[in-house]
């Protein structure tokens, strides 16, 4: 039978958890949309060489699981390579390299769908490569993929569930000690989904928001 007590009682005790899931999210999301932008610039105009090595980079985080790239980063590095990292660290790394793969693809196809003839007038009034770039190209081109990204910020929110099995104090790592604490599973694991439904509900809505503006200005 369903203690609401127990469910009440189960939200002070993931506090601490909610706190690693948010610092998790803040870290992990700008420094991924800058590998990403990164990744994406080399497959699209570094040398062939580089832009082999980038495509292999993304597809490696792209085509294996998440959880499996968090166990290799945690377990094989220490005991193979002998890099250890604090926990926090390494899942952040993982979290990183896997986000910023599947975004620097939607920044590729972003800043390819931008005409020509963009950087053409952007050289007309006199700007450099670079400048064209960041001030005429970059510009058009994020907005075409900021709906996507919003939406990798609401996947990610909920994906850091998964370095509970690395024994990182998120939010599910909190509800599982708790749960082995006072054997509530059902109590314990429905304020777990309440508190993660109603910390990723707006951030759904928000998303979907930037997609119908988007659809608006098209």
């Amino acid at each position: 039978m369903f203690h609401l007590p127990a469910f009440l009682d189960a939200f002070p005790a993931l506090l601490s958890g909610l706190r690693v899931t948010i610092e998790l999210t803040l870290l992990v999301m700008p420094c991924a949309v800058v590998v990403a932008l990164l990744l994406a610039l080399a497959r699209l105009y570094a040398p062939r060489p580089i832009a082999n090595l980038a495509m292999g980079w993304v597809e490696l985080w792209r085509a294996t699981p998440l959880l499996l790239q968090l166990y290799w980063l945690y377990y094989v590095m220490p005991s193979e390579f002998g890099i250890l990292l604090p926990g926090f660290a390494t899942v952040a790394f993982g979290l990183i390299c896997n986000v910023s793969a599947f975004l620097s693809e939607n920044f590729r196809a972003g800043i390819a769908s931008i005409r020509a003839g963009q950087w053409h007038a952007g050289r007309a009034l006199g700007m450099s490569e670079i400048q064209a770039f960041f001030r005429i190209v970059m510009p058009q081109a994020w907005s075409r993929v900021l709906p996507e990204t919003a939406s990798m910020w609401v996947e990610l929110f909920k994906e850091t569930s998964l370095v509970s099995t690395l024994a990182v104090a998120d939010l599910t790592y909190r509800a599982l000690a708790l749960r082995t604490e006072n054997y509530r599973t059902l109590e314990v694991l429905t304020a777990l989904a309440v508190a993660y439904l109603v910390l990723a509900y707006p951030q759904a809505k928000f998303c979907d928001w930037l997609y119908r503006r988007q659809r608006v200005h098209e």
